[in-house]
């Protein structure tokens, strides 16, 4: 449907003048009606994805925290209108990613209130701003890290919106100035995101295990391609997890010989499954001593304190290793060899998502190639279980939210 209504002028001024006054530019999120049927909430999910379908503002069901590190809880989510260049999304799917724990849990700073995660969203077009060109009613969509950013500066015309120079719009937790809201996430029945940042999901890709390709998915493509990964090319992937085990299954598509690193005995049998060629136990020195050399490009998915000295060393004289597991709070502590890299010659890179247009490009490699998430759904009831679970390595390898649960 055709869509002109934007957020009122009254609307803005009122946001606007709340942002002037907070202190550090700090703002609370709108707040969330109160009690189980609140006047003016939806009175069934039902009911709400009717509403969005309208294309005007609207209430969603969501579940995220009033409190963080609190329970996870229903949240009545109101979502702008759609402006001429909106998607409205029925989120089908949601990937269950750490970062929305951490965030949640208060690991990452404080954060506005009410909170709802979630950046790995796939769903249906249920209505379209009236300048819409690239997607349309009924289309399977998706949409990832990002919401906005400038489009103007360097980064973003070289399609790497995620390095923009004014800034980048997360999609949860971040304050998007082109519609002066807070951003909330996909754990909800529906999203408004502006048309530049909804991603076309191929009809061949399982809606629930191409969810988590939207972060983890293009977190483990985009170093292997800006390292020019192809047929041949030796490929250590270390940590078999969320990250981790995309990383086989995308290198193994593009032709890569790879070998998985592991501290877990039980992880070797689950990495050939996934596709590795060979397996190594990262914690037995006589092993690693063996591997010494051998590779070309090494994927660092590990997000616990390790030594990666030990991963450099596995390396062949120009090859690189790419940093995509990130420990909460960073790791400081974490000591490089410098003569190791400038004897060698090897290139020590951290790599943050992709932009959009690369995104769409690892979608579209995934659905040629039969690459999926190996995943386990969760209903919205169970939501809690599950974040502690994930903490705990206790998943293989994604969770993904049932949005029809909400």
């Amino acid at each position: 449907m055709t869509v002109l209504r934007p957020p009122t002028p009254a609307a803005l001024q009122a946001l606007r003048q709340q942002l002037s006054q907070a202190p550090d530019g700090a703002v609370s999120a709108p707040k969330a009606p109160a009690g189980p049927n609140p006047e003016g909430s939806p009175a069934s999910a039902a009911e709400a994805r009717a509403a969005a379908a309208t294309g005007l503002a609207h209430t969603a069901v969501a579940r995220g925290v009033r409190t963080l590190g609190g329970a996870i809880e229903e949240i009545f989510l109101p979502r702008r209108a759609a402006g001429e260049h909106d998607v409205v999304i029925e989120v089908e799917f949601c990937g269950l990613c750490h970062s929305d724990v951490h965030a949640a849990r208060g690991e990452w700073g404080g954060r506005a209130l009410p909170f709802v995660t979630g950046h790995e969203m796939v769903g249906r077009v249920v209505a379209v701003g009236s300048a819409v060109s690239a997607h349309a009613v009924g289309d399977r969509v998706g949409v990832g890290c990002l919401v906005g950013s400038c489009r103007e500066c360097a980064a973003c015309l070289r399609g790497q919106e995620m390095f923009c120079e004014r800034g980048s719009v997360g999609t949860y937790g971040a304050w998007d100035r082109f519609h002066a809201e807070r951003t909330q996430g996909g754990y909800a029945t529906s999203i408004v995101v502006a048309e530049d940042f909804v991603l076309k999901v191929p009809e061949s890709l399982d809606p629930a295990a191409a969810a988590p390709l939207l972060c983890a998915g293009i977190t483990s493509y985009s170093p292997l391609r800006a390292a020019g990964v192809g047929e041949g090319t030796r490929v250590g992937v270390a940590g078999i997890g969320g990250l981790g085990h995309l990383a086989v299954k995308l290198a193994v598509a593009m032709g890569a010989e790879v070998t998985a690193f592991t501290t877990s005995q039980a992880k070797l049998e689950a990495a050939r499954a996934l596709g590795a060629h060979r397996t190594v136990l990262s914690n037995d020195p006589a092993a690693m001593a063996a591997e010494a050399g051998t590779l070309d490009v090494v994927i660092d998915a590990i997000s616990a304190p390790h030594d990666v000295n030990a991963l450099l060393k596995t390396l062949r004289p120009t090859g690189r290793l790419a940093q995509i597991g990130l420990p909460p709070g960073g790791d400081a502590g974490q000591a490089v060899d410098a003569a190791l890299l400038v004897r060698n010659g090897l290139s020590l890179v951290g790599s943050k998502i992709g932009g959009i247009p690369e995104t769409q490009e690892m979608l579209e490699f995934c659905a040629r190639h039969g690459v999926a998430t190996d995943i386990e759904t969760v209903d919205a009831q169970h939501l809690g279980e599950a974040w502690d679970r994930m903490v705990a390595g206790d998943v293989r390898y994604r969770f993904v939210l049932d949005n029809s649960t909400l």
